[in-house]
């Protein structure tokens, strides 16, 4: 349960709701007692802020720590520290790694293990059979076991009229060592959950346990590279403004869009050309950092931006795939030199060359508009289908 528990994160500008529970995190040899923040994108901050599956792997090699051996150093930064003496804990991996997946579903108003469960047993109420009545077996063993108590949200029964539901008679139900369930016991289960169902109905604001039964695509971390040569499958580091796509605009040939950028924003046009002719994205932007901005460039950078990645996936089909391929999910940028642009654990103002991106080609289709030598696929603007690419218009910034 969430509860109050309630934090969030900014990422462009866009507040991404969280909440938070304790963990041990495992340093060397000691295990520090800290706050896993769980966000709706998708992304856990534990002490680096990763994916589920990257998580998946902290917890896999130990970082993120289920087993709590007797006698190891543990730590709460600024608080106290101790030694472990017959330390009990009721987590594994999988059942951390479970219990995130569902906060990150109630993170976003969707149904968690225990909702698609009970959704199952309105499902087998409406058609009892065994086939059913095995879904709901399936649904309640998807739940993670440290939270198979209170699914009904009945404190005096708990949760043993699912129990008994789900083992049916003759099989002795979890949490019973010897007893089976009787054949009253699973009428009267039954029974109770006819009841549950009737008194729901009359709820006028009752909310259908529906949505899909995994999460949405998860975020992907763009992390701080320097990528030096194109590769022949790039994966993810495509997506960088920094990968060497060499990118055409109005007549002028830039190695990627680290340089366009960097090589726009310069008042000075000797240094302009500098930065273009930069041998890396790392050594342009550092002539960057020393020259001297355009007057209205904070203004204009996102717009430039934009124009720039539409340019980059215009000209290189392969490289918009990539991206297309990326869904639903929340890109996240992190990029050292820009407390702008970087994500960087979410203390930046902007991600916004990913943002820009994605809103250059959500509508972008395999099979549309291609330009004048049939080749390229044109990459509209979103309310943009269906239009012709026409030359790359950079927005005019005002001379210094």
């Amino acid at each position: 349960m969430i509860g109050n528990r309630i934090t969030f994160r900014k990422a462009d500008g866009v507040r991404i709701p969280g909440t938070w529970r304790h963990a041990f995190i495992r340093n060397g040899g000691t295990f520090f007692l800290t706050d896993l923040v769980i966000y709706a994108d998708g992304l856990i901050d534990c002490w680096d802020l990763v994916t589920v599956d990257e998580f998946e792997q902290k917890l896999r090699s130990g970082r993120v720590a289920t087993d709590l051996p007797e006698g190891a150093e543990a730590s709460a930064h600024d608080l106290a520290s101790w030694r472990f003496s017959e330390p009990r804990t009721w987590l594994t991996p999988e059942l951390l790694l479970a219990e995130v997946r569902d906060t990150i579903d109630q993170l976003n108003g969707r149904p968690d293990s225990t909702a698609r469960c009970l959704a199952a047993v309105d499902v087998f109420l409406a058609d009892r059979t065994e086939d059913n009545r095995a879904a709901v077996h399936a649904a309640y063993l998807a739940i993670p076991k440290t939270r198979r108590r209170y699914a009904l949200g009945d404190m005096d029964r708990k949760d043993w009229p699912l129990k008994v539901l789900v083992a049916g008679p003759g099989v002795v139900p979890e949490g019973r060592s010897d007893e089976p369930v009787s054949q009253k016991a699973y009428d009267d289960a039954v029974a109770y959950f006819e009841e549950r169902a009737r008194l729901i109905s009359e709820r006028s604001s009752r909310v259908p346990a529906d949505g899909p039964a995994t999460p949405h695509a998860p975020a992907i971390q763009l992390y701080h590279s320097y990528p030096r040569q194109r590769v022949d499958d790039p994966g993810m580091v495509a997506l960088r403004s920094d990968y060497p796509a060499p990118i055409d605009v109005e007549g002028i040939t830039y190695s990627s869009v680290t340089h366009a950028y960097w090589a726009l924003s310069a008042a000075d046009s000797s240094v302009r050309a500098a930065i273009a002719r930069a041998d890396s994205a790392y050594a342009a932007c550092k002539l960057a950092a020393d020259a001297t901005r355009r007057e209205g460039w904070e203004h204009a950078r996102t717009a430039v931006m934009t124009a720039l990645l539409r340019a980059k996936y215009t000209q290189y089909p392969e490289l918009a795939e990539i991206l297309m391929e990326t869904g639903d999910a929340t890109l996240i940028y992190d990029d050292a030199d820009s407390s702008f642009w970087g994500d960087n654990a979410g203390r930046a103002a902007a991600t916004g060359p990913v943002v820009s991106s994605n809103s250059s080609a959500p509508n972008c289709t395999r099979s549309g508009p291609e330009s004048a030598n049939g080749t390229e696929p044109c990459l509209p603007d979103r309310g943009d289908v269906g239009s012709h690419r026409a030359r790359v218009d950079v927005p005019a910034v005002p001379e210094g």
